[in-house]
């Protein structure tokens, strides 16, 4: 739970989607001590930070292919 954030960084999308929803779940359970929520909040926090990102990369890709009507695959432009 207590992963570096380098670690996170290199997570796709649903794996970190995947693991902050189980930190979510294991936060609301009441089941961990101060230190291991603590914990637990700045993994999620990470890991959502982490997902807002991808998702924000993914909408701006898509608005480049809706804005793009020859269908170009070129990414540069929005980076």
């Amino acid at each position: 739970m207590n992963e570096q954030p380098e670690e996170l960084e290199k997570l796709p999308f649903d794996e970190a989607l995947k693991r902050l929803e189980a930190i979510v779940a294991q936060l609301e359970s009441g089941n961990l001590s101060l230190e291991e929520s603590l914990l637990a909040f700045e993994t999620g926090m990470r890991l959502n930070k982490l997902c807002s990102g991808k998702l924000a990369e993914a909408e701006k890709k898509i608005e480049v292919l809706v804005e793009n009507a020859a269908g170009e695959w070129n990414w540069s432009e929005r980076k």
